[in-house]
């Protein structure tokens, strides 16, 4: 019985990495100047950085409190992408909730939002650092090679092996707080956080257990 779940589970991960090259592949290809989002406007950008973001997430988007993510040298698609999901839209409910975020937007038109993104991807991130360098070790063992006895795919499949990921849908990780990407891992498990494209991230941290997404996170927050 063993052997056929560790097969059955190696064949899902198979499928799994070849639908996130074919994937990745089609996001390239499609990213023309006519389908890509449309550039924002840095400068613009960080004039509502330092109004309204700097607070949480510091002026150049190096955030130093490890329940805020860090917001510098992330993909302009995926912040921009992020922000349109905090707001409520056309009286439906926003699809990533945040009782805070939520306040946030309403100001925001989406060219400000893509300004934003335009802005914070142009910043350059601080390198992070491990606390706990044996759990960060289990961690890379998940982040890189997965775990084929429970179907947890490799981390660096979709978010690359130096953690950079693939815009707009797979966010750069390198360096990311612990705490945040802890709590999102958690927050799609439970199903809280939604706005993951064909429910990818949810399928996969429903798979992890509690250890596995301490270790993942203390890992992540090491990586450069």
């Amino acid at each position: 019985m063993q052997g056929t779940k560790i097969v059955s589970n190696l064949i899902m991960l198979i499928a799994l990495a070849l639908f996130n090259q074919v994937f990745a592949e089609t996001l390239v290809k499609a990213r023309s100047p006519e389908k890509a989002y449309v550039k924002g406007n840095a400068e613009k950008g960080q004039q509502i950085a330092s109004q309204v973001c700097a607070g949480c997430h510091n002026a150049d988007g190096n955030s130093t409190i490890p329940a805020n993510p860090v917001l510098a040298g992330q993909h302009a698609e995926y912040i921009t992408k992020q922000l349109m999901n905090f707001k409520a839209r056309d009286n439906k409910p926003a699809e990533r909730k945040s009782a805070v975020m939520a306040a946030m937007v309403v100001p925001l038109s989406l060219d400000d939002m893509k300004n934003l993104g335009a802005y914070y991807t142009l910043q350059s991130p601080k390198p992070g650092a491990a606390k706990d360098k044996t759990l960060a070790e289990q961690g890379e063992r998940i982040y890189r090679g997965g775990n084929i006895f429970s179907g947890v795919p490799a981390c660096s499949g979709c978010h690359s092996p130096n953690g950079v990921g693939i815009p707009p849908h797979y966010p750069r990780l390198a360096g990311q707080h612990a705490e945040y990407t802890a709590t999102q891992l958690r927050a799609f498990r439970t199903e809280k956080r939604a706005n993951d494209l064909n429910r990818v991230m949810r399928a996969i941290v429903a798979r992890m257990s509690e250890k596995e997404i301490q270790a993942v996170a203390e890992f992540i927050s090491g990586l450069r």
